[in-house]
């Protein structure tokens, strides 16, 4: 429980000057690979998720899609540092939200240190955590949201309920306490944006033409770029997540590429006996599926769990997109509940029985602990319970301080690159 621990040492309030280990307590190696890893996991989000929702969109709204999830980075630098933050990471406050002791942070200098590394350098890693999760949602609604009401609802969002979720786990609440296991994000980054994106997509409703028209993804090309890119800046997302160059780093890395490549090959394998066509855009998602499920694991389970769970992670997302949407008859259009929520299940689900203690000291099933199956479906449940009810409220509230969720129909035809923006990605003809 690496992180847990260094996240509530984030809560102190930290005189000038002081340190929370001491003033000889910063680690350089520590330190150079947790800046090194949040420019990795910075990169994922106004370039690889970006790259990876664009080329998955429409051409008419290639542009849009960008636009919506830069913003949201945007949107969640600043929420963080004035006071996203403290309500994550400040002092406890009944297990379920921080203090707001570190407003604008507040009591925080250059020589504050939280475990081995500085403050401020937790403080940027944990806000470009905020900043993907929010950008996640995006994939359930693009092509039909109008972008004030996304502005809104994203600021919102970031300050109800994924400042809450990030406090239960890693910033000493509820979930921490009771001994749920989360690494690097299931419940607070992926189960959360899942869950979010398919609220969001349900009350919206669907794209105009959907199910009679083909929507054709604008580019292959764009969306498997963004997906190698995502995958390049994950291991900063999880390597990261130890907050120190160690061995639970290394194994983090090993374990995430593994189940990365085996949920990819597992993808196409799928799709290539049901399909007859192992198709590039399934090898990406793949990948991204094989990241979201060991995302929660990846610094408690070895090398022979990662495969397992990369495997699971290419069947249960290829069934999620290409059968259990349609069957549902839900418009998810970029598919983030069906990878990002289910994959985010299975991983968190998997934590608990993986869990190896010679990784980190945590247990799972498979090694003597059985209760902590029991606690991860608690956290699951939760997790979901929590966003689902949060997020239309959410969603309601930004409704009626907009006017209206969604674009006009008329907009929505012309496409939102041109209609919202004035803009084209591409000169056609």
């Amino acid at each position: 429980m690496i992180r847990k621990w260094l996240a509530m040492a984030a809560g102190l309030v930290l005189l000038p000057g002081a340190s929370a280990w001491g003033a000889d307590a910063i680690n350089s190696g520590d330190t150079s690979w947790v800046i090194v890893s949040t420019a990795l996991v910075m990169m994922m989000t106004p370039a690889g998720l970006a790259l990876f929702y664009s080329g998955m969109s429409r051409y008419k709204n290639l542009l849009n899609t960008f636009a919506m999830t830069l913003v949201a980075y945007c949107l969640a630098s600043v929420i963080w540092v004035v006071w996203g933050y403290t309500l994550a990471f400040g002092p406890d406050h009944g297990g379920i939200i921080g203090g707001m002791n570190h407003l604008f942070l507040n009591g925080m200098d250059v020589n504050s240190v939280t475990g081995t590394i500085p403050t401020y350098v937790f403080v940027l890693f944990q806000l470009t955590f905020a900043g993907i999760t929010v950008a996640l949602v995006l994939g359930s609604i693009v092509d039909r949201m109008k972008f004030s009401s996304w502005i809104v609802f994203a600021a919102l969002w970031i300050t109800f309920i994924y400042c809450p979720v990030a406090h239960w786990v890693w910033g000493g609440g509820w979930m921490a306490k009771m001994g749920a296991l989360d690494f690097a994000g299931g419940n607070v980054v992926h189960i959360n944006a899942g869950v979010a994106g398919l609220m969001l997509a349900l009350v919206l409703g669907k794209r105009k033409g959907y199910g009679r028209e083909a929507m054709f993804p604008s580019s292959v090309a764009l969306s498997a770029l963004g997906a190698a890119l995502l995958w390049f800046g994950w291991f900063g997302f999880n390597a990261g997540s130890a907050l120190a160059a160690n061995g639970v780093a290394g194994s983090a890395f090993l374990a995430t590429n593994t189940s990365a490549a085996m949920a990819a090959l597992a993808w196409m394998g799928a799709e290539w006996f049901i399909a007859k066509h192992p198709t590039v855009l399934g090898l990406a998602s793949g990948v991204v599926a094989g990241l979201v499920a060991i995302t929660p694991a990846a610094g408690f389970v070895n090398l022979q769990a990662s495969l397992i769970i990369g495997l699971v992670a290419g069947v249960l997302g290829y069934f999620s997109v290409s059968k259990l949407k349609l069957k549902m008859g839900y418009d998810d259009s970029l598919d983030a509940f069906g990878v990002h929520g289910l994959c985010g299940i299975w991983g968190a689900l998997a934590t608990g029985l993986f869990a190896s203690p010679a990784i980190s000291g945590a247990s799972g099933f498979f090694y003597g602990n059985p209760k902590q199956v029991g606690i991860q479906l608690v956290s699951i449940a939760a997790t979901i319970a929590f966003t689902a009810v949060g997020t239309l409220m959410v969603v309601y509230i930004t409704k009626w301080v907009t006017g209206g969720l969604r674009v006009p129909v008329e907009q929505e035809v012309e496409g939102l690159d041109s209609a919202v923006h004035g803009e084209r990605a591409f000169e056609i003809g």
